[in-house]
C-alpha cells in the first residue's frame, strides 16, 4: 500500500493526465477526477478507523495491566466518593395485603479510579457489561428490597464509560420489589411514603461513602408515563440521606421516598355508600304498622346480615391488622344503627303484646266488658228456646222470643261496634316510633357530617420506622 501523502500527488497527477490524453468534455474529466478522489479518501478513512481500535485496543490493555479489581479506588489515602441517581421507568403495582411495592429502574453510579486514568483520541470509552466485571465496582445492595432482578435480554442491561480522567459512569437497569410500611388507621383516606433504600455491603462510610448527583427534587426522576398504579396517586417523591449502625461499623444508606395518596372512589362506591342504603333501609321500618310483625323482622334481620357481609368483605383487600381503620369505624357505626333499629321494634312490640298502647289507654278492660255482655244475652236466648211452654196458638210466646232475639241482635252489633272503635286506639303508632323516625336519621346525619370532616381535611402523618442492619 503507498504511503498517504503519495496518493493525494497520484491524484493530482492522474487528474492531469485524464484532462490532456481523455477527450470527453470538461464534465467527464471532473467526474473522473471525483471518483478518484473519493476512492481514495475512504481508503484513508478505513486506516484512521483501524488505527483508532488498534489505539482504544491497547489504552485498554494498558488499564487493565496490573490492576487489581479486589481494591478500592483510593485503598489507604482516602474514602470512595459514589454519586448516584436514579431514573424511574415504572412505579408499581402496590399490594397493601403485603406491604410492598415494584419499581422498575435506571440505576446510575458514578465514582472516580485514578487507576483507569488515560490520554486518547477520545475523552470517553463508551463500554459494555464485559469490561465492568474486570474492575472495582460498589458492591450496593437495597436494605429494604425484597426480591431484586438484574435484566439479561436480550444482553446484560447494563452500560459502562470511562472518561480520561479516571471518572466511572456506571448504569444498569433493575426491577425491585422492596417493603413499604404502611399505617391504616385513616383508610381509604391515608397516604403512604414508601422508601427505597441502599448503599454499600461491606464497606463502612470511612471507606465508601454515597451522595446524591444532584440536588433532591433531581436526584430521583419518575418517567411522565411511569406510574402503574390503580388504588394510588404518586404525589411526589424527596431524597434523604442517613448513618445506620451495626455490629460491624456504620454504613451510609441513601433513602428515596415515595409519596402515595389513596385514591377513594372504589371505596366509595362498594362500601360507603352500600353501608349508608343499608342504614336508611333499616330506618324505613319506623314506617310500618307496630302490628306488621313479619314485614319489620325481615326488615331488621336482613339489614344486619348484610351490614355483617359488608364488614367481612371491607376486610379482604386489608393485612389482618389488630387495630381498627377509618372504615371499620363506620362500618361499626353503621351497624350499631341497623342493629339498633332491630331492639326499637321488639321494645314497640314487647308493649303491643302485653295489650297496652304507649298512650296508657287499657284496650284488654273494654274487650273484656264487650265478651261478658255478649256471653250474658246468648246464655237468656238459649234458656228461652229450652226452657219455654210450647204454647203454638199463644200469640205472646213469639212475642217474648222476638224480643229476646232482638235484644241479642242489639247488644251483638254494640259488641261488634265497639272493637272498631277500640281498634283506632289498638292500632295508634306508638311514642317509640314517633320518636324514633327523626331521632334517628339526625344522628345518621350528624355522625356522616362529623366523620368526613373529619377525615378528609385531616393531613396525613407519615411514620418512617428506624432503618436497621
Amino acid at each position: 500500500m503507498l504511503p498517504q501523502i503519495n496518493k493525494y500527488k497520484f491524484a493530482n497527477c492522474l487528474c492531469t493526465v485524464t484532462q490532456k490524453f481523455v477527450k470527453f468534455g470538461g464534465t467527464s474529466e471532473r467526474i473522473i477526477c471525483t471518483v478518484l478522489l473519493q476512492a481514495l479518501w475512504a481508503d484513508s478513512n478505513s486506516t484512521r478507523t483501524f488505527k483508532d481500535i488498534t489505539t482504544f485496543t491497547k489504552i485498554l490493555d494498558s488499564l487493565l495491566d496490573g490492576y487489581d479489581n479486589r481494591l478500592r479506588p483510593g485503598l489507604g489515602v482516602r474514602v470512595t466518593e459514589v454519586k448516584t441517581d436514579i431514573y424511574v421507568t415504572s412505579f408499581g403495582p402496590v399490594s397493601d395485603t403485603d406491604m410492598e411495592y415494584t419499581v422498575d429502574v435506571f440505576f446510575r453510579q458514578r465514582w472516580k479510579d485514578e487507576r483507569l486514568k488515560f490520554h486518547g483520541p477520545m475523552n470517553i470509552l463508551p463500554l459494555n457489561n464485559l469490561m465492568a466485571s474486570k474492575i472495582w465496582t460498589p458492591d450496593t445492595f437495597f436494605h429494604n428490597g425484597k426480591k431484586s432482578v438484574a435484566h439479561n435480554m436480550t444482553m446484560p442491561n447494563k452500560l459502562l464509560r470511562i472518561m480520561d480522567d479516571g471518572t466511572l459512569l456506571y448504569t444498569m437497569r433493575l426491577t425491585v420489589q422492596a417493603e413499604c410500611p404502611m399505617h391504616l388507621e385513616d383508610f381509604p383516606m391515608d397516604s403512604h411514603s414508601c422508601p427505597l433504600k441502599f448503599g454499600s455491603y461491606a464497606y463502612t462510610k470511612t471507606e465508601v461513602t454515597y451522595i446524591w448527583t444532584r440536588n433532591a427534587s433531581q436526584s430521583v426522576d419518575v418517567a411522565a408515563d411511569g406510574s402503574r398504579l390503580n388504588q394510588y396517586d404518586l404525589v411526589g417523591q424527596t431524597v434523604g440521606k442517613e448513618t445506620i449502625k451495626s455490629s460491624t461499623g456504620e454504613y451510609t444508606v441513601m433513602t428515596a421516598q415515595f409519596h402515595l395518596k389513596r385514591k377513594i372512589g372504589y371505596f366509595v362506591i362498594q362500601t360507603y355508600l352500600p353501608c349508608i342504603m343499608t342504614v336508611i333501609l333499616s330506618q324505613v321500618s319506623f314506617w310500618l304498622n307496630r302490628e306488621s310483625v313479619p314485614a319489620r323482622t325481615v326488615f331488621g334481620v336482613t339489614t344486619v346480615l348484610t351490614m355483617t357481609t359488608l364488614s367481612i368483605s371491607a376486610r379482604n383487600s386489608l393485612p389482618k391488622v389488630a387495630y381498627a381503620t377509618a372504615m371499620d369505624w363506620f362500618i361499626a357505626v353503621c351497624y350499631a344503627f341497623v342493629f339498633s333499629a332491630l331492639i326499637e321494634f321488639a321494645t314497640v312490640n314487647y308493649f303491643t303484646k302485653r295489650g297496652w298502647a304507649w298512650d296508657g289507654k287499657s284496650v284488654i278492660s273494654d274487650k273484656k266488658k264487650d265478651a261478658s255482655i255478649m256471653k250474658k244475652n246468648n246464655t237468656y236466648a238459649v234458656a228461652v228456646a229450652n226452657y219455654a211452654p210450647n204454647f203454638v196458638k199463644e200469640s205472646t210466646l213469639p212475642t217474648v222470643c222476638k224480643c229476646a232475639l232482638s235484644e241479642t241482635n242489639k247488644t251483638t252489633a254494640e259488641a261488634e261496634a265497639k272493637p272498631e272503635q277500640n281498634k283506632k286506639t289498638f292500632n295508634s303508632v306508638s311514642k317509640i316510633d314517633r320518636i324514633s323516625r327523626i331521632m334517628f336519621p339526625v344522628l345518621f346525619g350528624t355522625f356522616n357530617l362529623v366523620y368526613w370532616a373529619t377525615y378528609l381535611n385531616r393531613e396525613s402523618v407519615i411514620k418512617d420506622p428506624e432503618p436497621s442492619k
